[in-house]
This record gives C-alpha cells, sequence and structure tokens, in this order.
C-alpha cells in the first residue's frame, strides 16, 4: 500500500521539519537528505534548476527514505505532473490567488475520477512499490498564499476539496499584503504579517487542511509550530552554505587577525 509518511506523522499530531534545495545537484539533495529531514523540496521555481536536475536529484534523495516534495514552477499541469511522475510524494504550488485556481491544481494532482492527471508515471511507477491510482490518497497538494487577493480568498481557497494543505511563501505575502512597503524576508514579526500568519493556520485548521511556512530559524519555525503549523522548511541549502562557510571564513579572520573581501549573503 502506498503511504505518505508525512500524512501518518501529522495524523498523530507530529510537527514536521522540511529541507529545501535550491542548488541543482545530485549530490548536494543527497547530503541534506542525510540530515535528518522529515521532507525535502526541490524547488523548480526559483531554484537554480530545471525537471532534468530534479529528476536525479530524487533519485540520489531515494536511499534516505526522506519524503520527496517540489515546487513547480507555477499553475502549469505539465510542469505539476511531470514532477509527480517523476517521483514527487507532494507539490507546492506557487500563487494560488482563488478558489478556481486550487480546483485547478488539485484536479492535476489526482487521476480521474478525481482529477484529471494523466497516467505514465515512469519513476514513480518504478521507485515506489504499489504506486498507481492509489496515489491520489498519498499525494500532498500544498496551495501557495503569497498575494493580496489570495489572503482575500484565503476561507473559500483552504475549503478547497482535495486541497491538503497551505504553504505559506513569507516574502511574496509580505510584499503582497503591505504593496511594496515591507522589505521580502523569511520570519516576520512586524504585528500586520504575524496576524496574517496566524489567520492562515487557524483557517487551515477549522477546514482541516496542513499548514506550511518557510521558515529562516529553527527558533521562529519552533513559534509556528506552537500557531498551528503542522510543517516549517527551516532555510534551504543555498542559505545554510552561505552561513556555514561565512561562519568558518569570521572564525578564521578572527584568530589570525586578517582581513579578506567582504561575503555576499544573498536576499534569499
Amino acid at each position: 500500500m502506498l503511504v505518505n509518511a508525512l500524512k501518518e506523522k501529522w495524523a498523530k499530531g507530529q510537527a514536521t521539519i522540511n529541507g529545501w534545495c535550491s542548488i541543482g545537484s545530485p549530490f548536494t539533495a543527497e547530503i541534506m537528505a542525510a540530515q535528518g529531514y522529515d521532507s525535502i523540496c526541490v524547488d523548480v521555481q526559483h531554484g537554480a534548476l530545471d525537471y532534468s536536475a530534479a529528476l536525479p536529484m530524487f533519485q540520489a534523495m531515494r536511499a534516505s527514505g526522506v519524503v520527496l516534495l517540489a515546487r513547480a514552477h507555477w499553475l502549469d499541469p505539465a510542469s505539476i505532473m511531470k514532477l509527480l511522475d517523476a517521483g514527487a510524494m507532494g507539490i507546492v504550488c506557487p500563487m494560488v490567488n482563488n478558489p478556481e485556481e486550487a480546483a485547478r491544481f488539485v484536479s492535476y494532482m489526482r487521476y480521474p475520477p478525481l482529477g484529471q492527471r494523466s497516467f505514465g508515471p515512469t519513476r514513480a511507477g518504478f521507485a515506489m512499490k504499489g504506486y498507481g491510482v492509489q496515489a491520489n490518497d498519498a499525494v500532498l497538494a500544498f496551495a501557495m498564499i503569497e498575494t493580496a487577493e489570495g489572503m482575500k480568498n484565503l476561507e473559500e481557497i483552504a475549503a478547497t476539496p482535495g486541497l491538503d494543505g497551505i504553504y505559506v511563501g513569507p516574502a511574496d505575502l509580505t510584499l503582497g499584503l503591505t504593496q511594496g512597503r515591507l522589505p521580502p524576508g523569511f520570519d516576520r514579526e512586524e504585528d500586520e504579517m504575524v496576524a496574517a500568519i496566524r489567520r492562515i493556520a487557524e483557517v487551515c485548521r477549522k477546514n482541516g487542511k496542513f499548514a506550511a511556512l518557510h521558515c529562516g530559524t529553527a527558533e521562529y519555525a519552533a513559534r509556528a509550530i506552537g500557531w498551528g503549523y503542522n510543517m516549517t522548511t527551516v532555510s534551504g541549502d543555498t542559505r545554510l552554505l552561505a552561513a556555514s562557510a561565512a561562519a568558518s571564513v569570521a572564525r578564521f579572520r578572527e584568530l589570525t587577525e586578517t582581513s579578506g573581501a567582504e561575503g555576499e549573503k544573498g536576499v534569499y
């Protein structure tokens, strides 16, 4: 029987931690998957990778047993279905703004009669025993709430049949809700943004949906779990690599009293 370990953990009331891969490298993905995450999401939307990189990344992570997720590049049936065929057990779909878009997204995730997913799980059918129409019950459909329109239609989106959860992208959500007044970024502390993030968790709970939030630190992620989030993503491969390298260089400079070029921390 095909099962999704994330669903099993959430059913028991256990919060999960998700890793994030934006570097198109099977080796980087393999390293991330070996660190104890419950799930890993391969970012096809903003990551430095495409489907041809995502597939070998899934293959590299198979031995770890981590639940494989992917963020599709858009609400596009070809992208979503192909990532599922590659072995993603859940799809994060960006920029879902209304219940009609949420319903379309769900339809791309499910085989008939529940949706319009085309049957052809080329790798998934080989890599996962029992994969077939049973995948309808196993795969996770996460709609991203990232815009003022999406927030306005939150209740209707959360009520969409077949939608498993809502994934909050705080950077775009901040840009959208404040019309650029506040800069994008994770771990929001502004009262208006904290209120919006907490409301999404409450609406998800009321509608029997899972709630996920992208965070920058474990400390903020723990707060989000306390607000009712089921899954939190803590940083990602690019930021973790940059932070670790920067800390190592800074410590060397301190101990040797040398100076060098300023590092580029990046914005995402």
